[in-house]
């Protein structure tokens, strides 16, 4: 279908990749895996025709369509989720609009037996048909369930793009790209921003679609549940496995440690040929076993051993001034646009603490981060603590580099001191050593992007750390040397992430979005799954939705219980369970009350001067606050239990 031959790229004096021939058949299921910066991306934006290779051709039969899902791409926020899906359709409607044009002409003309009134009749029943195989009658359905897929539900198609967050607005671009159904589909991370059914959703999708893929993915399962065929691209060179990602590293390590066993025999049989060439060069009873020997050596051809790229991205947080007890302290925080994002969140962040904020896309882990920022405005109390600096990298943060700037440039333009002396120290722990400094922004990958974004944020000293989503375009090596940075810095840091292995063994506490409520869960990120009962962190909204729905099903199944008003005893048994209630009710609300007066009375003290370094103010406003916050809570089960006792 589409055929690579001699292909070279070279932004430097080293090229990227060189001498690369590979076919992609028709329902190949291929996954392009190497390390950040090997060239995945490039090589699907050569493949699509984005970028032009330094040699070699990329051979696309005419009539064949390609769609490409980018790691970055620009977002369109002024139409509906359901008219932007729609734009995935435009070849169609323009097919249509062609067609309807033949079938005027067809209508105007009355010379039926004609050459030409066949020419163009043959042309409108091609073009029909076309039309009609590109399933138009059945596009909206289509694109319904396509968005229903992945993740979307009935009341979001009308709702404003804009509405959304990155994560959900990059999967209507990647319903567009399925939508179209092209012969060839790149993707490029597409599992970045989906959950757990969403990804099931894609798997069985591209298991059922005709198209050829080819796919760049960290996710080892979704890799292995899809892909059949292995292109790797490591040390310049493209080798071909016909086999799955797991199969693929089991072949890898056996064929590497099949050359170093055949490089080892070859390098011993030379080094003999050039002892006996050596002993007995001067020798004229041996002058024609020499000859011989030195025609055998100069017909070897050396065997090559697959280089392995062990290079390590290594991160040091700088030292910074000691922050406040708090860094973070939220009160009754409420944000919403055309709907409820969340409300009544309370939570305090101490001092050296990382925690977890942890749900599905859209409930609004990244707003209450813009929260923190202040760089969105919201309804309650939400204060930043004393002496706080703050290094906050973004999902976008890769995306607001200057494109036209050099690697070096990029940091040279942010360093300040005596860090200047150290740029290429710091850029060579980042894997941008050597020529590498000197590539443009615009060649580089998303995890390169990734790691040039993380080194600005690192020049300047923090004590409080956000990072939205750091991990999406990092491989595993990355992902464990910035969880090793993390877990040894000595500030606080708050970690958006779906990643449970990346969390595993660095956050000691979760906050857990969804619903519009946000709620703390004491402990790490196991402790948290394990007291929900769930495997995974995108399972969150499947579980309340289950558990919803088998609320659902067991009210509609239970028989309705008999009126108890025609037996006495159960009647009052009834009236006394009902006073019980209403009693701990009251009583709950009595105890609100006084925390709440107790509240007002420790916020008057605090702000008294004299009083702002004293501890124990703060100690009782935080654990007072937290009784109240769980008191609350029962007050709420107390009340629906009354609820369903009076009715």
């Amino acid at each position: 279908m589409i055929s690579v031959e001699g292909l070279k790229v070279e932004f430097g004096v080293k090229p990227l990749f060189a001498d690369v021939n590979f076919v992609i058949n028709p329902r190949d299921r291929i996954a392009l895996v190497g390390k950040n910066g090997a060239g995945k991306s490039t090589m699907l934006k050569i493949l699509c025709g984005q970028q032009a290779p330094t040699a070699g051709n990329v051979v696309v039969p005419n009539g064949c369509t390609i769609g490409y899902l980018p790691q970055v791409m620009n977002l369109q926020d002024n139409t509906t989720v359901r008219e932007e899906a729609q734009k995935a359709f435009a070849h169609i409607a323009d097919l249509k609009a062609h067609v309807e044009q033949l079938e005027r002409q067809l209508s105007e003309r009355t010379d039926y037996e004609s050459e030409e009134y066949m020419q163009l009749v043959e042309r409108y029943t091609t073009e029909h048909e076309r039309y009609l195989m590109m399933g138009a009658d059945r596009r909206e359905g289509e694109l319904e369930r396509t968005l229903f897929g992945l993740g979307y539900q009935y009341t979001d198609l009308e709702r404003w793009s804009g509405e959304f967050s990155g994560g959900w607005r990059m999967r209507i671009e990647l319903a567009k790209i399925l939508l179209q159904k092209p012969d060839v589909l790149l993707l490029d991370e597409p599992t970045n921003h989906l959950d757990i059914e969403s990804i099931q959703w894609l798997e069985q999708f591209l298991a059922t679609s005709s198209s050829a893929v080819v796919l760049v993915s960290h996710d080892r399962a979704f890799i292995n549940n899809v892909t059949n065929r292995t292109l790797e691209i490591s040390c310049g060179r493209v080798i071909d496995y016909h086999v799955k990602y797991d199969e693929y590293v089991t072949l890898r390590k056996e064929r590497r440690e099949q050359q170093l066993r055949a490089y080892e025999n070859q390098q011993k049989e030379i080094a003999d040929m050039k002892a006996f060439i050596e002993r007995f060069r001067y020798q004229a009873t041996k002058a024609v076993q020499v000859q011989q020997k030195v025609k055998q050596l100069a017909k070897i051809v050396p065997i090559e051993v697959d280089e392995v790229d062990n290079a390590a991205m290594h991160l040091k947080f700088p030292p910074c001034l000691r922050s406040g007890d708090y860094p973070v302290i939220c009160e009754e925080v409420k944000k919403e646009y055309n709907h409820l994002v969340f409300d009544h969140v309370n939570l305090t962040i101490k001092r050296g603490e990382k925690v977890a904020f942890v749900g599905k896309n859209g409930e609004g882990k990244s707003t209450l981060v813009k929260c923190i920022m202040d760089e969105i405005p919201f309804e309650g109390s939400l204060k930043v603590g004393h002496n706080i600096q703050i290094g906050y990298f973004a999902q976008n943060q890769a995306q607001l580099l200057d494109e036209s700037l050099t690697v070096f440039q990029t940091i040279d333009n942010v360093a300040k001191g005596d860090v200047r002396l150290r740029i290429n120290d710091i850029l060579g722990a980042f894997m941008f050593g050597g020529e590498n400094a000197d590539k443009k922004v615009k060649v580089l990958s998303g995890g390169e992007r990734s790691r040039l974004a993380m080194i600005k944020l690192l020049l300047e000293p923090v004590n409080l750390l956000i990072l939205d989503e750091p991990t999406n375009h990092l491989d595993m090596a990355s992902k464990d040397v910035l969880k090793e940075a993390i877990r040894a810095f000595d500030g606080t840091a708050i970690i958006v992430s779906h990643d449970r292995e990346f969390l595993d063994g660095l956050v000691t506490k979760v906050y857990e979005f969804g619903g519009g409520r946000v709620r703390e869960h004491l402990g790490g990120i196991y402790d948290f799954l394990r007291e929900r009962k769930i495997q995974e962190l995108n399972q969150l909204g499947t579980q309340a939705s289950q558990t919803s729905q088998t609320s659902r099903e067991t009210k509609e199944k239970s028989p309705i219980p008999e009126s108890p008003k025609n037996n006495y005893a159960a009647h009052k048994e009834q009236q006394r369970r009902i006073a019980k209630a209403e009693k701990a009710v009251k009583a709950s609300e009595q105890k609100i009350e006084q925390m709440e007066n107790r509240l007002k009375e420790l916020d008057q003290l605090m702000m008294i001067p004299e009083n702002a370094a004293d501890m124990t103010l703060v100690t009782e406003y935080t654990t007072t606050k937290r009784a109240m916050d769980e008191e609350v809570e029962r007050w709420g089960q107390l009340s629906e239990e009354l609820e369903g006792l009076t009715n």
